[in-house]
């Protein structure tokens, strides 16, 4: 077996114990650090559809993030210096009237293991605030925006209908959350839309490449 194969093994196994060991490895061998963290990512797809089909639950898929973040901390230095594997900044906030984090946590914790610095601007997120905050960070290529109720549906409309006319430009925007549908996203602006932790950090590294 290529040490990419165990790296990705690993990492759809959770195995975080042994796998800055394995990135390591692959490093050694000559593999780049921009092609172990495409595999490493395309294992937390293989998790993320596992858990939309109910084959794994949430424990499991937190092992399996937990471990891809410890291998990732292997690669940081090395994709640092190489702009071309770093996927930018992803500002992540739920939007404002809902007080939901438990998803948007899991969400940003998936979608910083596939390779963005994150911004994390909590729940009940004025949509002025969203906006801000992409003026004051540099290099944003996502914003990632949570809804976990029918009520605040709107706010979800009217976050991203704000964001849309700041006439700031050069990232995606990315909706989910339990009412949410692929319809209601395309409906109100949106560029994406992710149904679980699992396939947001799949659909924003799509997003930004």
């Amino acid at each position: 077996m290529s040490k990419i194969e165990e790296v990705k093994g690993l990492v759809e196994t959770g195995k975080s114990k042994k796998i800055a060991e394995a990135v390591q490895g692959a490093l050694d061998e000559g593999v780049k650090a921009g092609d172990i963290l495409e595999a490493m990512v395309a294992s937390m797809g293989v998790v993320g559809e596992k858990f939309s089909a109910g084959e794994i639950f949430v424990p499991e898929m937190l092992i399996a993030a937990k471990s891809m973040a410890k291998g990732v901390e292997v690669l940081k230095p090395l994709l640092a210096g190489d702009a071309s594997t770093s996927l930018g900044t992803c500002i992540i906030g739920t939007v404002a009237g809902d007080l939901h984090d438990i998803g948007k946590n899991r969400v940003s914790m998936m979608i910083e293991s596939a390779g963005f610095t994150m911004v994390d601007l909590g729940v009940d997120v004025p949509d002025e605030r969203f906006v801000e905050a992409i003026k004051e960070t540099d290099n944003v290529t996502l914003v990632a925006l949570s809804g976990l109720l029918t009520t605040t549906m709107p706010s979800l409309k009217s976050a991203v209908e704000t964001i849309k006319a700041s006439g700031l430009t050069g990232f995606k925007v990315l909706v989910g959350g339990a009412p949410v549908t692929p319809e209601f996203a395309a409906e109100i602006g949106a560029d994406g839309y992710a149904p679980d932790a699992g396939s947001a950090a799949v659909k924003a590294k799509e997003l930004v490449s």
